[in-house]
């Protein structure tokens, strides 16, 4: 891993850490991540770290090894806007759209950027697993019964200035999770935001869930605020604006690559990404001919 790469790793952990009390807490929510490491990392003692620490680190607070450029596109602006409205006003949010149309990049910077913010990247877990997730998100024990658990996460909330739990990729979450989200919202309303971030997977589940007064369904449907919140498809200008500052600016590929992604931002990515490949590579082999030449 080349200077660069850590002094970004760097910058971003410092970030991170700036959202805890310490930097012992902070390396509480990263995996094989101890204290003495991230002072390591932001001290320039880089001698004894090897490579794998430094991806390992990167994965987990955002860092991309690829160098791509960002561009704050329609749904990125909202979404980042609705997770700070949640987060300042203590408000509950369910965000809804297609794969591949921004969300997780946004909830990425947003929590890399805020203090006090939990993401969750959520699957078909129980009840114990999303609570151990969260606590350790806090830093705190996650050892003890459902109860101790749920005891604690409410106990840091209620200590916690504006904290906000994101629930990414929520429509992979089971009924039984889905159920207990009732019960933390009404230990922590008025005193912690929450956002689901999900495909329109869970706003047609919760849908048919209420419109057949499926067991605990209306209930969740009235804490979300009885709506979901759609973001749209990436439009051509978002697109547009995603290849000009990644490199490709030819309009004919530009149409190319709105074309052939569909909207799907990752698709987006790989294409303008093999663009610019096919460009490099030409670029190697003209220089390459004319010093034969």
């Amino acid at each position: 891993m080349n200077t660069d790469a850590k002094l970004k790793i760097q910058e971003l952990l410092q970030a991170y850490c700036r959202g805890f009390e310490s930097q012992t807490k902070a390396s509480k929510t990263l995996h094989d991540v101890s204290s003495a490491t991230i002072s390591q990392v932001l001290n320039n003692k880089w001698e004894q770290l090897a490579d794998k620490m430094w991806l390992n680190i990167g994965k987990q607070i955002g860092f991309e090894i690829s160098i791509w450029n960002h561009v704050p596109t329609y749904n990125y602006k909202l979404i980042k806007g609705l997770l700070a409205d949640a987060k300042s006003m203590s408000r509950v949010h369910a965000i809804t759209g297609g794969a591949g149309w921004g969300k997780d990049t946004a909830a990425r910077d947003f929590y890399c950027e805020n203090p006090e913010v939990y993401l969750i990247n959520c699957w078909d877990f129980n009840r114990r697993y999303f609570l151990t997730q969260l606590l350790r998100k806090m830093g705190k024990n996650t050892n003890g019964s459902i109860p101790d658990l749920v005891e604690r996460v409410v106990a840091e909330i209620n200590r916690t200035k504006k904290p906000l739990i994101i629930l990414n990729e929520a429509d992979k979450l089971s009924d039984q999770v889905l159920y207990f989200f009732i019960t933390i919202y009404n230990l922590c309303e008025d005193k912690c935001g929450i956002v689901m971030l999900a495909t329109n997977n869970l706003d047609d589940r919760l849908t048919r869930g209420v419109e057949r007064q499926k067991r605990g369904y209306p209930e969740i449907f009235s804490r979300l605020g009885s709506r979901f919140i759609k973001i749209r498809r990436p439009s051509k200008t978002d697109i547009t604006a995603i290849c000009s500052a990644n490199g490709v600016t030819d309009a004919l590929q530009i149409s190319e690559i709105i074309n052939s992604c569909d909207g799907d931002l990752r698709r987006a990515k790989k294409l303008i990404q093999n663009k610019s490949a096919a460009a490099k590579k030409t670029n190697t082999e003209t220089e390459e001919a004319e010093l034969l030449g």
